[in-house]
Parts: C-alpha cells; sequence; structure tokens
C-alpha cells in the first residue's frame, strides 16, 4: 500500500512542471525553445524590466524560496502556451535570473520543487503554477477548481487529504503575474499632506461607491477610474472629508465556501497579491493597465486635496490553512512565509482566516515594507490601515509593541511620514491591544464606538465612559507622545451595520450570506427605535432620523479623529445585514438616488456643514489633550463639564446615571502656535446631548464661562440648511429636545 504522500493524480495526467509537453489528441505538442537566460541580480525582488548587458532590454527575476531545490520562470503567450526558464542562480536564498528579450506585458508565474512533506511543513509541489509575490499586476481570476490546491482536495479520507499531492497542473486555472515598466517619477503630483488633527477619514469600496453613480459613465462605473471621474470626487470634496480610506485594492482571491454559493468576496480581505492593484477595478485593462489607471485615481483625488489611505491586509492570505487553495506563498516557501503550529501540519491562526504571515522572518518582513514602500514611493498613496494589525505586531507567539514589525515601521525614512493606522487587535490570546501600539500610530478606537451606540439608546450606567470617548479618549492616548488624534473615532465602519440600519435593526438579517444568520457579530448596540427593519409608520421614521443627527452630530463634535462610513451621510441600507462581506450587488453598492429624498439630503448637508464647522474651529480638532485645569485667574478651563443643573459635575455626578451631558471647550486656551508663531485662539462652544426620550431643562453656566449663547446646531430639527441662531443668556433655563444635540456658541 502506498502512503498518503506517495499517491498522484489520475493515471494519464502528466505532471505539471517535469518538462514534458502537453497531450494534444494523444499527441505531444512541440514546446518553443527555452529563452536563453542570463545571471542577473538577486535584488531587487519580482519581475523586472530593464536594460541588462550591452543594453539588451530584458526582465530581471528574482524569488526568495530558500528550502526549494529548483525554480523555474514559466513565460506565456497570448493563447496560453507555457515556457519554462529555469534559473540556476542562488545568491543568499534568492533564486533569480535575467530573461533577454521579455518585455513589458509578459505574463509569467513560478513552479518551485522542493519536498513533499506537510509534516514538517514542506508543501512544494511543481504542479501548481504560483503567482510572484512581488507582482505589479495580475491578469486573471482565482476560481478554485480541484486542480490549483496541492493536495488532493476532494481525496476521501479529508483528516489526512492535505498529505496527499496533487499532481494535476493548476495553470489553466490560475491567473498570471504580468511584467510592468514602471518609470513614473511623480513629479506633476502634490499630496495634500493633510496634518492628522485636521483630517476628516472617508471609508468606501472603490465599486461600491462608483457602481450606481449616475454622473459616472458606465463604462468606468466600478472602477479606478470611476472613482477618479469629476463626478465622484465632486461628491467628497462637497462633503469635506480631507481623505478617502479604501478597502483593499491589493489582488485578492475568493474563497472556496463562496464560490460553491454563488457568492463572491466583495470587501476583499483575502489578499494574494501585495504589490498588485485588484485587477477586477479597472476599466482600461489588466494586462498592466492597472497600474496607470490607479495612479490617475491617486493623482486626481491629490488635486482635489484628498488624501488615499489603503486598508491593506498583511496578516493573513487567500491561501487558507492546510486544506486551502496552493496560489503563491505556501508553494514558494511554506515554513518561511507562514507561522506553524508545533505539529507543522497545521497553521497558527491569529486571523481566523486559516493562517498568519511569520513577521518575524526577515525575508516576510521585506516582502511586506517592500510592498507598503512601493505603494507609497510608487503609487502615490499616502497612509494604510492595517487589518487585525495585533497580529503583526507578534513576535514568536505574544503581541509585543517593541516586535520587528513595528520598529522597521518605526525607523523606515518613507514609512515613518505616512499616515499609519492600526486595528488593534486580532482574535488570538492577548490580541486586544486598543491604546497600546506606539507613538507614530493612531488605532481605530472600537471604545469610541462602543460608548457613543450606548449613550444614545440610553444603555450606559453612567456618563463616565461618554466624557472620555467626546474629549479624546485620553485614558487610553495620553501616553508616550501621543495625542488625541491617535484615536480614530467612529460610530460605524465596514464591518457592521451602516448607520441608518443601527437605529433601524436590533438584530443582524445576514441570510442572504448563506450561513442560516450565523455570521456576523451579535453585539450590535443598536437601536431599533420601536419597529424592526423598514417602518411606514412617520413616528418611527422620524424618530430615526433624529438619531442618524445625533450620531453624526456626535462623532464630528468629538476630539479625535472622525472616520464616516461612505453612504451613512445618504441613509444607505443593507437591510439589515451585518455582515455584507459576500454581497457584490446593490445591497452593498451606495444608492445614489437617496440624495433625491428631502429627509436623506438633508442628512447629507448636515453632515457636510458640521465637517465644514469642524474645518473652521480648531478647538474641535485639538492637537494635545485637554488639562482640565484654570489657565487665567478667573477660573475658566480649557474644558469644563455640567449637569443640566447648570453646576460642574462633581466626582459623584459621573457615577450616577443619567442622560444628560454638557460639555463646554474654551476656545482661548489651545496649545500650541500656528503657522507663523502666533496663538491659537478660537470660539469656545457648549454642547448639550441629551439622549433621554423626554424633553429636559438644561441652565446654561454663566460667567465666567459666558454671557450668552448662540444655537448652531439644534439637531431635533429636520432642516439644518441655515444656524437655528437664537441667542440664550447665561443662566437661561432652556429646554432640550428630546434624544438632541445642542452645539451653542459662548458669545
Amino acid at each position: 500500500m502506498t502512503s498518503a504522500a506517495e499517491q498522484r493524480a489520475p493515471a494519464g495526467e502528466p505532471a505539471a512542471g517535469s518538462g514534458e509537453p502537453a497531450a494534444v489528441n494523444g499527441a505531444r505538442r512541440p514546446q518553443p525553445p527555452t529563452p536563453a537566460v542570463w545571471p542577473g541580480a538577486p535584488t531587487p525582488l519580482g519581475a523586472r524590466f530593464r536594460a541588462g548587458p550591452d543594453g539588451v532590454a530584458g526582465t530581471n527575476f528574482a524569488l526568495w524560496a530558500a528550502g526549494a531545490e529548483a525554480v523555474r520562470v514559466c513565460l506565456f503567450d497570448e493563447a496560453g502556451r507555457e515556457t519554462q526558464v529555469p534559473l540556476t542562480e542562488l545568491t543568499h536564498e534568492i533564486w533569480h535570473g535575467f530573461v533577454p528579450g521579455v518585455m513589458p506585458g509578459q505574463r509569467y508565474g513560478y513552479r518551485v520543487d522542493g519536498r513533499w512533506d506537510p509534516w514538517t511543513g514542506a508543501r512544494w509541489n511543481p504542479a501548481k503554477l504560483l503567482l510572484d509575490p512581488y507582482a505589479r499586476a495580475v491578469d486573471g481570476e482565482f476560481g478554485l477548481p480541484p486542480e490549483v490546491y496541492g493536495h488532493v482536495r476532494d481525496w476521501p479520507e479529508q483528516q489526512v487529504a492535505d498529505t496527499v499531492r496533487d499532481e494535476r497542473d493548476s495553470a489553466p486555472y490560475v491567473p498570471k503575474g504580468v511584467v510592468v515598466h514602471d518609470d513614473d517619477d511623480w513629479s506633476d503630483d502634490h499630496r495634500p499632506k493633510t496634518p492628522w488633527a485636521d483630517s476628516v477619514i472617508y471609508e468606501l469600496h472603490v465599486r461600491g461607491f462608483t457602481m450606481l453613480h449616475p454622473g459616472i459613465p458606465e463604462e468606468l462605473r466600478g472602477t479606478y477610474a470611476g472613482l477618479a471621474h469629476p463626478a465622484a470626487v465632486e461628491h467628497l470634496v462637497k462633503l469635506g472629508v480631507t481623505a478617502v480610506e479604501l478597502l483593499p485594492v491589493h489582488q485578492f482571491a475568493h474563497e472556496d465556501h463562496l464560490l460553491r454559493r454563488g457568492l463572491r468576496n466583495y470587501w476583499g480581505y483575502n489578499s494574494i497579491g501585495y504589490f498588485a492593484p485588484h485587477a477586477a477595478y479597472a476599466a482600461s485593462g489588466t494586462t498592466g493597465q492597472q497600474v496607470g489607471e490607479f495612479k490617475r485615481m491617486v493623482r486626481a483625488l491629490h488635486a482635489a486635496g484628498i488624501e488615499v489611505i489603503l486598508d491593506v491586509v498583511y496578516n493573513h492570505t487567500a491561501e487558507a490553512g492546510e486544506l486551502g487553495p496552493t496560489l503563491s506563498l505556501k508553494g514558494i516557501d511554506n515554513r518561511g512565509y507562514y507561522r506553524l503550529q508545533g505539529d507543522a501540519r497545521r497553521y497558527a491562526d491569529y486571523t481566523g482566516c486559516g493562517n498568519t504571515l511569520h513577521v518575524v522572518q526577515p525575508q516576510v518582513l521585506r516582502l511586506i515594507t517592500d510592498s507598503l514602500r512601493y505603494w507609497v514611493t510608487e503609487m502615490g498613496v499616502d497612509g494604510f490601515r492595517f487589518d487585525l494589525a495585533a497580529a503583526l505586531a507578534r513576535s514568536m507567539h505574544d503581541v509585543d509593541m517593541l516586535s520587528p514589525f513595528l520598529a522597521v515601521i518605526a525607523q523606515d525614512p518613507v514609512l515613518r511620514r505616512v499616515k499609519l493606522i492600526a486595528e488593534p487587535w486580532d482574535i488570538g490570546s492577548g490580541g486586544y491591544q486598543v491604546g497600546a501600539f506606539p507613538p507614530l500610530w493612531t488605532e481605530w478606537n472600537d471604545r469610541y464606538r462602543n460608548a457613543v451606540r450606548d449613550f444614545w439608546r440610553h444603555a450606559l450606567p453612567d456618563v463616565r465612559e461618554m466624557g472620555y470617548r467626546l474629549s479624546g479618549s485620553s485614558d487610553l492616548y495620553a501616553w508616550g507622545g501621543r495625542r488625541p488624534y491617535a484615536s480614530v473615532n467612529f460610530v460605524t465602519a465596514h464591518d457592521g451595520f451602516t448607520l441608518r440600519d443601527l437605529v433601524s435593526y436590533e438584530t443582524k438579517h445576514n441570510e442572504a450570506n448563506g450561513e442560516n444568520n450565523r455570521d456576523g457579530t451579535d453585539d450590535n448596540r443598536s437601536w431599533n427605535c420601536g419597529a424592526e427593519g423598514e417602518s411606514d409608520d412617520e413616528r418611527v421614521r422620524a424618530l430615526r432620523r433624529r438619531q442618524l443627527r445625533n450620531l453624526l452630530t456626535t462623532l464630528l463634535l468629538s476630539t479625535g479623529v472622525p472616520m464616516l462610513v461612505a453612504g451613512d451621510e445618504l441613509g444607505r441600507t443593507q437591510r439589515g445585514n451585518n455582515n455584507a462581506y459576500c454581497q457584490d450587488n446593490e445591497m452593498s453598492w451606495l444608492d445614489w438616488s437617496l440624495l433625491q429624498d428631502p429627509g436623506w439630503r438633508s442628512l447629507y448637508e448636515l453632515t457636510a456643514r458640521l465637517i465644514a464647522l469642524r474645518h473652521r474651529h480648531p478647538v474641535l480638532r485639538r492637537r494635545a489633550f485637554f488639562s482640565g485645569r484654570s489657565q487665567s485667574a478667573d477660573g475658566l478651563r480649557d474644558l469644563a463639564w455640567f449637569t443640566s443643573r447648570g453646576a460642574e459635575m462633581t466626582e459623584g455626578d459621573w457615577y450616577a446615571p443619567a442622560a444628560t451631558l454638557g460639555m463646554y471647550l474654551s476656545g482661548r486656551d489651545i496649545p500650541g502656535r500656528d503657522e507663523r508663531g502666533a496663538p491659537v485662539v478660537d470660539d469656545s462652544f457648549l454642547a448639550v446631548l441629551h439622549a433621554g426620550d423626554r424633553p429636559t431643562g438644561f441652565v446654561l453656566p454663566g460667567p465666567p464661562w459666558a454671557e450668552r449663547y448662540e444655537v448652531l446646531v439644534d439637531s431635533s430639527r429636520e432642516e439644518q440648511t441655515g444656524a437655528p441662531g437664537t441667542v440664550h443668556p447665561a443662566g437661561a433655563r432652556i429646554t432640550v429636545p428630546a434624544r438632541a444635540v445642542l452645539l451653542l456658541r459662548v458669545a
């Protein structure tokens, strides 16, 4: 009886990569002659078109594959015919060679030979065509038929299936890398370089944002060119955001379980090519044209004063665990690229996606940092949001803020100057690290999200947590030189309910995902305002719109960096689906017709007005934490908190149940100076937040805080096209409407 490792694919199917010509109708197809290959150079990694010896044009190929026994570059012509070129030079574990005559647009992949010994983590299989980890462009789309698995996927004994090597050729079923010529120096581009404190981030999906936009030509919808179109840029400019945070645009693959259900990965958190713009988002072509199209999009956004931040997924890849496909790293050097368990057949999974990149390994760290620098220097982006960043900060096992990854970023002359945002958690033990990342980093602050949601559904036991979140989360970030803009404040993100669904559903409705509503979080902290789902009751609808105004007003008045999700300003709904990662359809795409509805149009106008107010007033975007101490003889402090009685809050007030909170922001005690060295002076404001279901009285603080107050924002009002303008004397008892925010300017 043969061992599992000796099992082979069905008889009559030659082993790919063996050098044997393919069979056609029983006859052998002639192979094209093998091109010449010169030694070339081990750096830079990837396929780089250049002039070789004597000025001969060609491409240098370099691949790190430490434990491999042989590496072949496979070149494909337009008919899909394959020519294999052996790389015989090996320098510091890098296989390399220069192939004369290989020009931009050439499609290619690798076949890597080595031992098949899954018990020790060795999974080399030359029958599988592998994507170059450094490929600048990818042509074709990943399907997942059995042939693309290094093991026999459908082996009857599934508990050992990953140990049985599959000999079938995967080349016809996988995309190829594309040689790209990069000669763009970006001399005509002007980066906005918006300071962190002045930033307003807008999280969007390239495809979803543009698919239904009536002002974008149909042939450009869903693409980088569509996002660069004036109609798309105009919305961003009018709204006032300073940066777009793009959901993943690295080349990604669809998961097998989705393809089997007729679905696709929409969000893109399943990367397989860290240098390649996702080809499906290109209108101009996929044999290198996607690179230029992405750059033109970045230029268009920069010209409008908008930065481009990429959501990047370096914590895992689309190859999943031991039962996943062999697409790239798994077949190049599985033990080198991935964290393995003590039983090396299994993968250490801190991500919930089957595998975790072994970032402690120098060449893996090099892959990530080379990718980051490439997107900054050659693609023009301005920053990154790191998915499950805690997984990248793990040393051998534990999260370590002195880890190699964080240390390398901190000293890199390119990367330390761009915007760096951590999603500060993963699913492993000790993976929740909110507030723990070092200076230079900002973080998604989920404690802000939870507090604001709970306050407006009147579920906070007291107002202590809300006070911290409104004022910049000093309890989390006031250490080590960090600033209030270390906190990226958000109420919603791509993952979870939209803002409209947050006030319309109490439970998730993910049936369309095909997982019997088991996927997605159950901890939504939502309130449906009295009816589940869409309602014809105008009282319910009006209350929901008011809650949306409350949530947006709170977000944009809070100290820190606000992040909006595309479409929340329009009242976008996903019909209660809080995990729409596989819904590439109208459920996820922005419905631009909402702008024609007066109710939703007014929400958009309020959002734009609040962002403009934030841009005008530095007291709303402080660069240093509040001290809470008196800065002058009259006792006026930079931050003060008031009860509804008009009295400053005592220690007991912070611990008492309350639905109302008054926050005073002094504009005369702003630390720092402007660009000319002058003191920064601004108006002072009083924000009153009331989450109760009935109106309440509120006494406006008297001198020295103010002599009178002018109402600028009243979230109880449907229309916000102009300032309410009402002026109240200090000491007056005003009525705060039920569930409302009042913003008053001190006069």
